[in-house]
């Protein structure tokens, strides 16, 4: 990628991070280059589609729905995706396993042909499945979709010392481990957050409703929980 596609880029990025405007000399100052530069590489990027709000003496910004291309990543970029595409196709269910084969065919089918080599010769991999480790379990999709949709489930679980128990939960977040996924939930029959172990459900029913709570709140409470009481069971 040229010096000048990279400084582009970088320009973009900034813009992307930020939800007001910010002025032209701040700018500037934090991509390394002139003013007069800085200039010249908005109406660059406004002529190739880019839809930049401001003026010199005002400021910049992106305005909201615009995405950056594909082919806008860097070498980097390219690999953390690949990786994390070829972690998630050997570690998650066979829906979201799909899913990431099909993102980064999607990225490689608008890329140079340099980066689009690069990308389908990396070298870079990640462990597939032992035979003795576990399969993924086959209600991870409804809990991911439950997670996505704030929706309430209802959960038949065994805990660690085998007690059986029923109960409706509120997934808000799913870990990806090695060897189990865990999840973690506002538990109705508790009144508190619990972790659940996915290999250790025994049924998944949808509750019919949404939880009350939107789930970027559900998160901030669990993680002042976690920090004040570590560790729970279910």
């Amino acid at each position: 990628m040229s010096t000048r596609a990279t400084r582009l880029l970088r320009l973009l990025d900034q813009l992307h991070r930020r939800r007001r405007p910010i002025a032209g000399a701040r700018l500037a100052e934090s991509l390394g280059v002139s003013l007069r530069t800085l200039y010249r590489d908005v109406e660059a990027l406004r002529a190739q589609g880019a839809a930049i709000a401001g003026d010199p003496g005002v400021g910049y910004m992106l305005r909201p729905g615009f995405m950056l291309p594909p082919l806008m990543f860097s070498p980097d970029e390219l690999e953390a995706l690949v990786l994390g595409a070829r972690w998630v196709a050997s570690h998650a269910d066979p829906a979201l396993a799909a899913a990431a084969q099909q993102a980064v065919g999607r990225v490689v089918g608008v890329l140079p042909e340099t980066l689009r080599l690069q990308v389908e010769t990396s070298g870079l991999f990640a462990p597939l499945w032992q035979r003795a480790a576990p399969a993924p379990e086959p209600w991870l999709a409804m809990l991911r979709n439950a997670i996505r949709d704030e929706q309430v489930l209802q959960l038949h679980y065994r805990d660690a010392d085998g007690s059986a128990s029923r109960r409706e939960i509120w997934p808000f977040a799913m870990a990806f481990l090695s060897d189990k996924r865990l999840l973690a939930a506002w538990c109705e029959l508790r009144q508190d957050f619990r972790h659940f172990r996915a290999d250790r459900v025994l049924a998944l029913r949808d509750g019919g409703r949404r939880y009350p709570q939107r789930r970027h709140e559900l998160l901030r409470r669990w993680r002042a929980h976690c920090l004040s009481q570590p560790g729970d069971g279910a």
